[in-house]
């Protein structure tokens, strides 16, 4: 391994067309089993409804372990297994006798392994990886495995050898969020309650799936049996996975609604995929008592004491970290914030921090103007990964200034909870690639980092790039992260910011997995025992800012969704949009900015003529230009109105 050393991650890759659903008795939708209750309206007044507050008991955490492991014996395996709640709270940990105590993740094609490629990690953080990830990935309208995360991650959508030539996964770099170091993130012991971080971030190795109760989701479980913490880079062909097969028994019961898993929901006009294995495969296991399976559970520092079987927190109330605004908080009845458990609002609407660095911040009467104008257009945009058809859009909406410090986050009610860290990171990764600063801080950073700037200088061909002469949106940046540019085309070079495709897997993305190399490093030595001491919660090496964290403190990320927010021809922020599709993360951001600008006047999107769709990278004889934002083209439930941010 170069560069350091650190926890291991994600990888992914998953199966094509429809994953079924399939038999075990269910009261969520089995294919033999009940009907799956029909979505709760809306309170009159309101567009969203709010998820009924289901939880997971400690008896039923035991009922999934103890389905999960019946299936690993009667497969010969050992099995350590976790389960989680909605927000992240490690409700159990087991490991099964003959279970192994490390997994280890993919190494480099090419064998030369950087970053986390190649990495022996505990298989703790393994399986508490793959059930955040069901869970996170999930909700009421939407049932997401690793399996279907890691289809979603590759370097081509969809991922199989002979798509080469295709552009890359729609939520490419989604697996460097959760950070174990971002500052957003709850610790187990720090007082708040959810969401919490992951130790590997999200992952896409098959064997985590999410769970549900009366079609809420509750939680996720995470299975890992086999050794490998990878991916699967062939969609074409139906794979018998003991992790996933372990994983899909303790469902049982728990099972998403069939009307909402991920093969009925497409992307590009390509199924997902759920599973490979169907219910029909996986044994009689309903009967399975946790008192009379053998194992012990087991602590995993940093996340779960090991002494007892855990209750999850019910989603939407103040125990769980996420609630309903208060009318003092926002306007909009159905926005849901952060909380800190004990009543107060963690990101109350406030003006920005970093006075002392621009003319005018961003006053308070202006943030909350935004946040309230993205998630008007949010609430009448036609969602891209919900079911039914025709469902509002559900995100989470986060505005920084240009210090990174945040000064709003609003989210629907049943939004996914992966987009609270990642629109932070979006909005963050905007307004810092945007600012004058950028160069001189990467340039600041240990390790690789430095080298990145003058291959973005080269690869331009524009020795002041990152200086804040042209302004870039997460759908720029992410232009210049792909292992082919453009994003696809096979016999093109690497972007700047991506690693040759010789070399490249979802373990090592570039410049996001180099940021965070070092936090990853130190925070596998604090959950296996060589180090007494955690990673800092902020990530990144790059400078602190004002006594305060980095301006990246929960990384960056890599694809589309957030906008630069400026004053005239000034940077003051970003907005970060997370939770649907990526057009309609991108248009949330860029159209509610817009109307934010039209009704307070002052803060708007980038002047035209600086923004990012305005290079022109010279590639032989052909030139290809960034983009900027990419919008749906009739994309509100309420209005016909097609290409509804061109011009703007």
């Amino acid at each position: 391994m170069r560069a350091g050393g650190t926890t291991g991650w994600l990888a992914g890759a998953a199966l094509l067309l429809a994953s079924c659903g399939g038999g075990g008795p269910s009261s969520n939708g089995g294919a033999t089993g009940g009907v799956t209750p029909p979505p709760t309206p809306p309170t009159a007044g309101n567009l969203y409804a709010v998820p009924a507050a289901e939880s997971l008991s400690a008896a039923d955490v035991g009922k999934v372990i103890a389905q999960a492991a019946a299936e690993a014996r009667a497969r010969n395996a050992a099995a350590t297994i976790a389960v989680t709640d909605r927000v992240g709270n490690v409700l159990a940990v087991f490991a099964m006798p003959g279970a192994s105590a490390t997994a280890t993740i993919p190494g480099a094609p090419n064998g030369d392994d950087i970053d986390v490629q190649g990495l022996t990690i505990p298989s703790a953080g393994a399986a508490i990886a793959k059930a955040i990830t069901g869970a996170y990935l999930s909700s009421g309208g939407n049932a997401f495995s690793s399996r279907t995360a890691s289809m979603i991650v590759q370097e081509h959508f969809p991922p199989a050898p002979t798509t080469a030539g295709l552009e890359s996964g729609p939520l490419f770099g989604v697996q460097f969020s959760q950070l174990p170091c971002s500052d957003l993130a709850a610790r187990a012991g720090d007082g708040l309650i959810g969401p919490k971080r992951s130790p590997l971030g999200l992952a896409a190795d098959p064997g985590g799936f999410p769970l549900y109760r009366n079609g809420v989701v509750v939680g996720g479980i995470g299975v890992i049996a086999d050794g490998v913490y990878g991916f699967d880079p062939n969609v074409l062909d139906r794979d018998n996975d003991l992790d996933e097969a372990i994983a899909l028994a303790g469902t049982i019961g728990f099972e998403a609604p069939v009307s909402i898993r991920a093969d009925r929901i497409t992307a590009d006009g390509t199924s997902l995929r759920y599973t490979d294995i169907e219910y029909p495969q996986i044994g009689d296991v309903a009967g399975a008592s946790f008192a009379g399976t053998a194992g012990a559970l087991v602590p995993v520092t940093g996340y779960y004491a090991g002494a007892a079987l855990l209750a999850g927190s019910a989603y939407g109330t103040e125990a769980s970290g996420i609630r309903p605004a208060a009318a003092s908080e926002f306007a909009i009845r159905d926005a849901f914030v952060l909380s800190n458990g004990a009543g107060a609002n963690r990101f109350p609407i406030r003006g920005g921090t970093d006075a002392g660095d621009v003319a005018s911040p961003i006053t308070e009467a202006e943030a909350r103007a935004i946040l309230e104008e993205a998630f008007g257009v949010m609430s009448r945009a036609r969602a891209q990964i919900r079911k039914p058809l025709d469902s509002r859009a559900q995100v989470t909406i986060s505005l920084v200034d240009t210090r990174g410090r945040v000064l709003g986050i609003v989210r629907a009610p049943d939004a996914p909870i992966f987009g609270i860290d990642v629109s932070l990171q979006k909005a963050r990764t905007a307004n810092f690639f945007s600012a004058p600063f950028a160069a001189g801080e990467l340039l600041a950073a240990p390790g690789e980092v430095p080298e990145f700037v003058q291959r973005v200088r080269s690869f331009l061909g524009d020795p002041q790039a990152l200086t804040g002469t042209f302004a870039f949106a997460d759908r720029s940046g992410g232009n210049l992260s792909r292992p082919h540019f453009p994003d696809g085309e096979v016999a093109q070079p690497n972007g700047p910011l991506s690693r040759p495709i010789a070399q490249f897997n979802p373990f090592s993305t570039g410049l996001q997995s180099a940021l965070v190399l070092g936090n990853l490093a130190d925070h596998l030595g604090f959950v296996t025992g060589a180090s007494a001491t955690d990673t800092p919660r902020a990530c990144t090496g790059l400078p602190a800012v004002a006594a305060g964290n980095p301006r990246l403190a929960n990384g960056i990320q890599i694809f589309p969704g957030s906008v630069p927010v400026f004053r005239g021809g000034q940077l003051v922020g970003g907005l970060g949009v997370s939770g649907d599709g990526i057009d309609q993360d991108d248009m949330i951001s860029f159209l509610g900015l817009h109307n934010a600008g039209a009704r307070v006047g002052g803060v708007g999107n980038a002047p035209k003529d600086i923004r990012a769709d305005r290079i022109v990278v010279q590639l032989g004889s052909r030139q290809v230009r960034l983009r900027f934002v990419n919008c749906p083209f009739a994309p509100f439930l309420d209005d016909p109105a097609q290409n509804v941010c061109e011009g703007l």
